[in-house]
């Protein structure tokens, strides 16, 4: 079996190791710090450690789309992926 149809580049690649690496670190984070009580946040809804990783994580996705329809294509991509890990760090402290 090839997977020569999926496209797998460098960037791809990277990207599905680090959500892999993401939820073996969730997992590793239930088990050290069980402690994952809900908090009420900016939004005024209760999230857990799971509930602000998925935020940050659809966040991320939408401006890396954003950044690929509206900036110039030799503004490398990499800004986004440096403000989609503020992005996730705000979404971590206040969400």
């Amino acid at each position: 079996m090839t997977f020569a149809w999926m496209g797998w580049t460098l960037p791809t690649a990277l990207f599905f190791g680090f959500i892999a690496l993401s939820l073996v670190t969730l997992g590793v984070l239930t088990k050290l710090v069980p402690n994952n009580q809900p908090r009420i946040g900016v939004l005024g809804v209760a999230t857990q450690r799971g509930d602000r990783f998925f935020l940050a994580l659809l966040g991320a996705a939408f401006i890396h789309l954003a950044w690929i329809g509206l900036v110039p294509k030799d503004v490398p991509l990499w800004f986004a992926t440096a403000a989609s890990v503020v992005y996730a760090g705000l979404v971590f402290r206040f969400v």
